[in-house]
């Protein structure tokens, strides 16, 4: 361990100083959780003075203004680059007291100046209605991490400093934080950090020992398993420990000067002398009292240091020892001494701040969108896979998919800002080929028969969707590109990230100097139809109907159903901006339908007539076929063969939809089709058998408000799976040709009586199957070799 020395780089002017600037930032901190008006106190404290609702968490706050301003010092002092993350829950009122105190606060939000007004539009608009939160958001500036949901912070770090030499992420880590599941990953991000093109992140583990009303697990094991936690984890730990600020302001300034000199020897080693050995990278575990400054009781309880300090120290203030009480905690950071008779603050604390856009809340970085480029992107036609004729050719979608990717990445490999991430699946869902270009980002040890590891690799693999998902967010937020391919089932594991992510984009969206970046984009695979083989544990398409709860302008879902079309999505989806892009497609060999020409348009509307499996030229048909996902589509034309062979008089409109949203009215969704289109295509009277790839329900969800809605009926993933045949997944659900004929059946007015032998004649054929797959364990020849014709 880096224990810190006893050394003093501080002067006692200096440590005078820096106790004035943390009291600044405490005491804006507390007046942001209390007060409503009289921010400096100028007159004697009222109740009315106070907010009814007392909202917001001190406990770490006093911690992460410690630590922001050392790092001030480190980056006046040695010209950094440095982006803070907050990772404990809540920190807002530190955060945005820091970046208030450095002027950039006042420079986005002219009207919370640097005056006693501006001041009181400061502490009032905390959570307070129509103000800000109480975790750093995008309304905070310099803020990558949302903090609303804990975990996040290391991974988003690791993903803001890839490809970003110059930069540092100070990511401050709360000790309740630290044992989420998500966190606990994401220390192994530095296996993946190459000290010669990336930058480097600090972590800092805040140890203040609680979380709301317990004890923290690194805080209560010995300093002993503790250390030894961190350096198995392959970081070398610098201690600060204490409750003396005085002592603790020397003891930080020690550690960060150790920490960003052994950064900077690192970096100097790999870049200068190509050393390529995996480092040891230097973290700073910092103990202090939790609540550090509130009142040591409350009522006769203990309250710094324990866990009553975590939100809000003292409650009830209309009881009136409980008021003096905060008047006396407030004042006892003399703010006539911080701020001046015009409420601004004092000089000589202003200039602790770095200039311009050193200071890290207005670092270019944490506003990503003003620093991407888009990408340059290959012409799909390029890689078009030939269609002669609907469903002739076989074809493997996303290994087609993976050769467009590989140029993608090509093509922007100078500009080193395209990630591809998978959690160990990159090559399962056939994205192969982009390994023919870089390599897995790998920093730990090698041998001589490992497959496509290197430091400086271009594709991110760890078996951990948080961690993935973590590192492209902070990649995204910072600027750049990626995509994310995951098997179906198990990207469930980030649905609250994804709920994160999207949250941030709409609140970012309205805040004004926020620039766009690049869309978090998802392509699962090995999706419900084609698990058969691992059975019903990685059967579940609900992914889609998480990610259709987010607003509108957020969100998009793409179920292309052959190779061109996913191609078109996929460009679609890496030229978009300020979205979350899911695309389901198939890894597995099967028809293809469209051209490349007949893709592209259409993609470019979405949903469409397929006129070349429709029977019902320039009139009106007796039933609607839908189909929305590759095996939906290739069932349903199955079935729509089946139809032409027993009933040739039946009228058929088949109907392919790509963008998942065209069903919604245009009222709820900016590609909704308006209805007159909508009812065009699907009719306002005739039965719509629909097989879609995910649950039935969320196509009712989606076309409630049509005309036609109660003549649609949705087959799809009906939660019936096990390890069984491709085919025979599609039966235990109803989605199977068989089934679609039969609802045909049922529901097209008048035609049960004259198709009862074509009836039998599927009922026969559906119990066929099931001796068949039951005998020999595999799909009946005719079905494993059906061809569109």
């Amino acid at each position: 361990m880096s224990e810190t020395a006893s050394a003093t780089p501080l002067s006692a002017a200096d440590v005078a100083l820096f106790n004035r600037w943390w009291h600044a930032a405490n005491y804006l901190s507390i007046a942001q959780i209390y007060l409503l008006a009289n921010p400096l106190l100028r007159e004697p404290l009222k109740l009315e003075h106070t907010k009814p609702r007392l909202l917001g968490h001190w406990g770490t706050t006093p911690g992460l203004n410690f630590l922001y301003l050392h790092l001030n010092r480190i980056i006046r002092e040695q010209d950094r680059s440095i982006l803070f993350v907050a990772g404990p829950g809540h920190g807002a009122p530190g955060v945005v007291a820091s970046t208030y105190l450095e002027g950039t606060y006042s420079e986005y939000f002219p009207e919370v100046s640097q005056d006693a007004d501006g001041l009181a539009k400061l502490v009032k608009q905390f959570s307070f209605p129509g103000g800000i939160p109480s975790h750093a958001a995008p309304t905070t500036p310099g803020s990558i991490n949302e903090g609303g949901e804990l975990g996040y912070s290391l991974s988003h770090s690791y993903g803001a400093v890839f490809d970003n030499p110059d930069l540092v992420v100070a990511c401050v880590v709360g000790d309740g934080e630290a044992e989420t599941g998500p966190l606990a990953t994401s220390w192994h991000s530095n296996k993946f950090l190459d000290p010669k093109t990336d930058g480097a992140v600090l972590p800092i583990l805040h140890l203040n020992g609680y979380k709301i009303a317990n004890p923290t697990v690194l805080a209560r094991i010995s300093p002993e398993e503790l250390l030894s936690l961190f350096r198995g984890y392959g970081y070398d730990p610098i201690v600060v420990e204490g409750d003396d600020p005085d002592t603790m302001h020397q003891k930080m300034a020690v550690a960060m000067d150790t920490a960003f000199a052994a950064i900077s020897k690192i970096q100097k080693a790999a870049r200068e002398d190509n050393d390529t050995t995996r480092p040891t990278w230097p973290m700073i575990i910092m103990r202090t009292p939790k609540g550090w400054t509130c009142p040591k009781t409350v009522d006769g309880l203990r309250t710094e240091g324990y866990w009553r300090a975590h939100q809000v120290p003292i409650t009830d203030l209309t009881r009136p020892e409980h008021l003096k009480l905060l008047d006396t905690w407030l004042h006892s950071y003399k703010p006539e001494e911080l701020f001046d008779e015009n409420g601004t603050l004092m000089p000589e604390i202003a200039a602790l701040a770095p200039k311009g856009d050193r200071r890290m809340s207005a670092n270019p970085h944490a506003n990503g969108g003003l620093l991407r480029r888009d990408l340059r992107l290959p012409d799909v036609t390029e890689y078009a896979v030939p269609v002669s004729s609907p469903g002739h050719e076989l074809g493997e979608a996303t290994r087609v998919l993976g050769s467009w990717l590989r140029d993608v990445m090509k093509a922007n490999l100078a500009a080193r800002n395209f990630r591809v991430l998978a959690p160990d699946e990159n090559n399962s869902n056939r994205l192969n080929a982009v390994l023919d270009v870089t390599n897995r980002a790998w920093n730990a040890e090698t041998f001589d028969y490992d497959d496509h590891l290197a430091v400086d690799g271009h594709v991110m693999e760890i078996l951990s969707e948080h961690t993935c998902q973590g590192w492209l967010e902070g990649y995204l937020l910072t600027g750049r590109h990626g995509f994310m391919s995951c098997y179906e089932a198990f990207i469930h594991i980030v649905d609250s990230m994804v709920n994160q992510h999207a949250k941030w984009i709409k609140q970012a969206d309205e805040v004004s100097w926020r620039a766009p970046i690049a869309s978090l984009n998802y392509l699962l695979t090995s999706h419900v139809w084609r698990q058969d083989h691992n059975g019903f544990s990685h059967q579940d398409p609900g992914f889609i109907d998480h990610v259709l709860n987010k607003k509108a302008k957020t969100v998009r879902v793409y179920l292309p159903a052959d190779a061109n079309t996913l191609l078109c999505t996929a460009k679609t989806c890496l030229e978009s901006r300020d979205r979350v892009n899911v695309i389901v497609a198939g890894k597995q060999p099967e028809p293809q339908w469209l051209d490349m020409e007949s893709a592209i348009a259409h993609c470019a509307k979405g949903i469409g007539i397929w006129e070349w499996a429709s029977n019902d030229k320039g009139g009106e048909p007796d039933v609607v076929m839908a189909c929305a996902g590759d095996v939906p589509t290739m069932e349903t034309l199955a079935a729509v063969q089946l139809l032409n062979r027993h009933l040739p008089d039946l009228k058929i409109r088949v109907i392919n939809v790509v963008d998942l949203l065209t069903l919604e009215s245009r009222s709820q969704h900016p590609d909704g089709l308006e209805d007159y289109v909508f009812d065009s295509l699907f009719t306002i009277d005739k039965p719509v058998i629909f097989a879609f790839h995910g649950y039935p329900a969320l196509i009712h969800k989606l076309v409630y408000k049509r005309t036609n809605c109660r003549n649609f009926h949705v087959h799809g993933y009906r939660e019936e799976g096990s390890t069984t045949t491709p085919f025979d997944m599609t039966v235990r659900n109803h989605l199977d040709r068989f089934h679609l004929v039969q609802n045909v059946i049922r529901h097209v007015p008048g035609l049960a009586s004259k198709a009862a032998y074509a009836n039998q004649a599927i009922a026969d054929k559906l119990v066929e199957h099931t001796h068949y797959v039951a005998r020999y364990g595999r799909d009946l020849p005719e079905i494993e070799n059906w061809r569109w014709s």
